[in-house]
């Protein structure tokens, strides 16, 4: 059964609103994962969404329709604040159908992570264009667990906190050195000088913990980096 839901949140981030405007409207996969948008009104973007506001850089919407009345809308409202800081409104709004609320939770906890990764963007790497890898964790990675087993394989325990560093060894990639910039029960996020590493427990929401990475490195090789990782999260979850 089909139901509507909305999902707000207001965040304040270290950045200039035009850097939040063309972080959130410009393919840089630099905190979430590669678009590609015109700019304007009635342009279409990933999965054919219309552009339904476009005020730079105070208000980018867009929203996408399908049969029965089921539409998904996202909505960023940005605004101008003290020292060179701006706050977001964020608005995602639409139809879920099916488990409502496991998809309602997993989306409002990936809401906070993903306007988190935002905020990291805009603070360290704006303006940045990113080599964006995404890689999905075996079948035992759905396992109730597997965030334990991740935690573990980071070099992670019960008593880390954000601000803790790490160091993480990757065969086929290389020596992570970094700081861990988000730490909840679903979800890692470790910043280095040159990325933004991202981990989801999606576990928690049907499915398998996954990688999703944004390497600001220049000359960064895409499939050998998402080949490397894949077989990290294979080896963790063996």
């Amino acid at each position: 059964m089909s139901k509507n839901f909305e999902i707000r949140r207001e965040v304040v981030l270290n950045a200039t609103p035009e850097d939040v405007f063309a972080a959130v409207t410009t393919g840089t996969g630099g905190w979430m994962f590669p678009t590609e948008l015109d700019p304007g009104v009635g342009s279409e973007g990933p999965d054919d969404p219309a552009v339904i506001a476009w005020e730079p850089p105070q208000k980018f919407a867009v929203r996408q329709e399908g049969p029965d009345g089921w539409f998904n809308a996202l909505e960023y409202l940005i605004e101008a604040r003290d020292g060179g800081t701006a706050v977001l409104r964020y608005v995602h709004s639409g139809i879920f159908t099916d488990d409502w609320d496991a998809q309602y939770d997993g989306a409002d906890k990936h809401t906070t992570f993903y306007l988190h990764s935002l905020g990291q963007y805009v603070r360290y790497f704006a303006g940045r264009a990113a080599t964006y890898i995404a890689t999905g964790g075996p079948a035992a990675s759905a396992d109730p667990g597997a965030m334990i087993t991740l935690r573990g394989a980071l070099g992670l325990s019960d008593t880390s906190t954000a601000g803790d560093t790490v160091t993480v060894d990757v065969p086929g990639f290389g020596t992570v050195d970094g700081v861990v910039d988000y730490l909840t029960p679903h979800f890692i996020g470790i910043r280095t000088a040159d990325a933004l590493y991202r981990f989801y427990g999606r576990n928690a929401f049907g499915g398998t913990v996954d990688a999703a990475h944004h390497l600001f490195a220049a000359g960064a090789d895409q499939e050998k980096s998402q080949d490397a990782w894949t077989s990290w999260l294979d080896d963790v979850f063996a």
